[in-house]
């Protein structure tokens, strides 16, 4: 898998000043914490203020490979404190990077969380966790965390995926695979088009996996205006139920996607965007020490109003009793 550097969105110092100084100024005034539904009120108000330098930069992805990188704001590695030892653990570690990140995601869309995950909050610590090393969840380090889609299982998934980088003393690659570059002939396109087979949920959602209804059958492709979107992670796609020329295709997809991945190395400060219709995103194999400098990401989750990249029998689906919050701009 070639490492290549995604394409690049440059900010400039005046922008990531004005990023730096609007988020220390509504954590002066809210205190320690981005979890708070005054601060993403506030957060929300504030990104209607961003320069245009900021809006330019968070114009949508405009190229087949579906993702870019923002670079040139600053992490403090010695003041961000050691990486947490897990998710539950961080608390409001790096919070500056919290609200930073909420004004991109609010400047693309809006935010959105989940109440079965990381406890409802709207920015996730991603970082290796002991106990979690060989699970298909961002808490995992020393397998492949296979390409998915974010979030696979559930009809309002996000449009955007934000990942930030804390830090990266390893240079841990995230890949990334656009559908827009795989080759496969018509019939295979209309076999994935089929709702044949349901996507469960994944290890981090608990409640929903001992959800009691029927599993929706869904469609791994679809075609748009704008060209094809995906819906896939076959960690935790049933595959052995399907019948073989449906598993015949899927494989196809699989080793299409394989053939166009990519591996990002991002640098502390990176943001990386990515159009989680069109891109399905995973992690290299690490070795974690856990001595407060492995690799930390922080994820956001966005939806763009009036996307049309979905089949419109999405919105019958049970969502496995998960409910997502969105911040409203």
């Amino acid at each position: 898998m070639p490492t290549e550097a995604a394409p690049l969105r440059q900010l400039d110092p005046h922008t990531v000043d004005e990023l730096t100084h609007t988020a220390r100024k509504i954590l002066t005034h809210f205190g320690s914490s981005a979890a708070r539904p005054e601060l993403l009120r506030r957060v929300a108000e504030s990104a209607t203020r961003l320069g245009e330098a900021i809006r330019h930069h968070c114009r949508p992805v405009d190229t087949d490979d579906g993702l870019f990188v923002l670079r040139g704001l600053p992490v403090d590695d010695d003041g961000n404190g050691p990486t947490p030892a897990g998710w539950a653990t961080a608390g409001d570690s790096a919070a500056e990077w919290d609200v930073i990140l909420l004004l991109l995601a609010t400047a693309m869309g809006h935010p959105i969380a989940w109440e079965g995950q990381q406890e409802g909050r709207f920015v996730h610590n991603i970082v290796p966790a002991p106990g979690h090393e060989e699970e298909q969840t961002g808490a995992s380090s020393t397998v492949l965390l296979s390409p998915h889609t974010e979030d696979a299982f559930h009809p309002g998934r996000a449009h955007l995926l934000l990942l930030a980088c804390m830090r990266n003393h390893d240079a841990v690659a995230t890949t990334a695979a656009s559908v827009r570059k795989v080759r496969l002939d018509a019939d295979d396109v209309a076999l994935l088009s089929r709702p044949v087979l349901p996507i469960l949920p994944d290890d981090a959602y608990a409640e929903a996996r001992s959800f009691a209804g029927e599993p929706p059958r869904v469609s791994v492709l679809w075609q748009t205006e704008s060209g094809p979107t995906l819906r896939y992670d076959p960690a935790y796609t049933p595959l052995d139920r399907a019948p073989a020329d449906y598993r015949a295709a899927y494989d196809r997809l699989t080793a299409e996607l394989e053939r166009v991945s990519v591996a990002v190395v991002l640098e502390p400060g990176d943001v990386l965007v990515v159009d989680n219709d069109q891109v399905v995103h995973g992690r290299v194999p690490f070795e974690p020490r856990y001595d407060g400098t492995d690799r930390w990401l922080k994820r956001a989750s966005v939806r763009v109003p009036g996307r049309r990249s979905r089949p419109l029998s999405e919105a019958d689906e049970h969502g496995y009793g998960q409910a997502a919050l969105v911040a409203h701009p």
